[in-house]
Formats: structure tokens, sequence, C-alpha cells
């Protein structure tokens, strides 16, 4: 049986505790759910229908409270928190799981040519402009001279690194060979996300109090902010890109895996 919406329902409102860490865990949890990747344009677009209908107080009948949170739960894994766009497909915070992982697995599989380092950072470095643009704020726009410099800036650093570290490391423990795509991904995070959400840091971002009122433009919260980004992308990227080569070096000793 459905539930029904109760008074005082506010779509808007986080359904866990944001100033607890499993509260926020849940949350995004819940809107990066890759489930959602597949779900068809159309019902997207009524999800959207359908949350902006409950913030204007114009609910169809017979809607439970448990539709209007998937429907919720749709807005945000599909459309922009500040302009209310459709994102595109690859940009997604829903497509980072399936991916990310295809791509830092091929990342970690191919790595003893150049050619084929060379292929696989700038497959993932592309990824990673398409998430930076397609989740930028879109209070601070940026051109498409600025896109492209940050694209081409994060892609040549992630390159240099690559390569530079592949050949040196040749000569070097096979391990350390297999730890030369992270060295990569953490040195283009620097250069990518800097580049990509530059306006923030020349024009700083608003900045509100506890009540959602505007107290002007910050250039510190903008550089704090995207610090704390590039800190948490290459944080996440770590534990596979680091421990899985340690995990394969010894899986490859035996004989099934040869």
């Amino acid at each position: 049986k459905m539930a029904t919406i109760p008074l005082g329902f506010n779509i808007d409102s986080p359904r866990w505790d944001q100033s607890t860490f499993v509260g926020r865990l849940k949350h995004f949890l819940n809107i990066t759910d890759p489930r959602t990747v597949l779900v068809p344009e159309e019902e997207l677009d009524r999800a959207k229908a359908l949350v902006e209908g409950c913030r204007a107080g114009v609910v169809p009948p017979g809607s439970s409270q448990e539709q209007l949170l998937y429907a919720k739960k749709l807005y945000d894994s599909a459309f922009h928190p500040d302009s209310g766009e459709k994102m595109n497909f690859i940009g997604r915070m829903s497509f980072q799981v399936p991916g990310g992982m295809a791509i830092t697995g091929c990342m970690l599989q191919f790595y003893r040519t150049v050619p084929a380092v060379v292929f696989w950072q700038w497959v993932n470095q592309s990824f990673n402009a398409f998430v930076n643009y397609t989740n930028r704020n879109a209070a601070s726009p940026i051109s498409l001279r600025q896109i492209g410099v940050a694209y081409v800036t994060a892609t040549s650093a992630a390159l240099a690194t690559a390569v530079g570290l592949n050949l040196y490391t040749k000569r070097a423990p096979p391990l350390l060979a297999r730890w030369v795509p992270f060295a990569a991904v953490a040195a283009a995070n620097c250069v990518n996300i800097p580049m990509m959400r530059q306006q923030e840091i020349i024009n700083g971002i608003t900045v509100t109090d506890e009540n959602n009122n505007e107290l002007g433009r910050s250039r510190r919260a903008a550089v704090k902010g995207i610090a704390q980004v590039v800190l948490s992308r290459i944080t996440m990227a770590a534990p596979g890109m680091i421990i899985l080569p340690i995990v394969m070096e010894r899986l490859e000793k035996f004989a099934f895996m040869q």
C-alpha cells in the first residue's frame, strides 16, 4: 500500500541528516546510483516535471511520498543543481562508477608500451573534462577557449608524467611501473580541475549563511573548495590504483593467470 504525502513535506529537504557522515554518505549513494543511468530520457523528464510541480504545490492525485522521493532521486542524478538543465550522459555522477571503473581498468592493464599509455591517458582526461565541465558551477561561466586550454594542459600533464615515468621505470621493479597510471592521474587532477574552474578562482563564489541569504563572493572559498575537490579526486583513485597493482603483481605469478 502506497504511503500518503504528509503535511509539510518538502521535496528539497535531504532525506538523511546532512550533519553526519553516514547521512551524507547515504545522500550521495542515492543520487549517484549507477542504475539511474539506464532510466529512459522520457522518465527523467517526467521526474523533473513532478519535482517542479511539487515545489509549486501542484502534485498529481494519488502521488505518494515514495514516488516523489524517487522522482527527486532521478532529478538529482540527471539535472544540474544550479541551472536545472539535463546533463550530458557521460558527465553525470551516476555514470562515474561504470565509466570510471572501465577506464581505470584499461589504464592499469595497458601500461607497458608508450602508445598504450598515451591512448588511455588521453581517454581518461577526455572523460575527466566531460565530468568537470558538466558539473561546473553554473554561476561562474567558462568560455570554450578556457575549456580547451584546461583540456590540453591537463592532458599534456598526464601524458608527460605517464610517458616520463614509464621510461624511467623500465629498469625498476615491475610494481613501480604499475603505479605510473596513478601518478599520471594525480598530476592531471592537479591541473585539470583548477583550470576548468578558473573563473571561480578569479571571480570568487557566492557565499551564503545558514538561511541561504547571500553574503557576497569569496575567492578564498573558491580556492578552498577546489583544493578539496582535487584532493578528493586523488584520494578516490588511490585505493584501486595503488592496491590493485599489488594484487595483480602477485596473482600473475600463478599459472591460471599466466
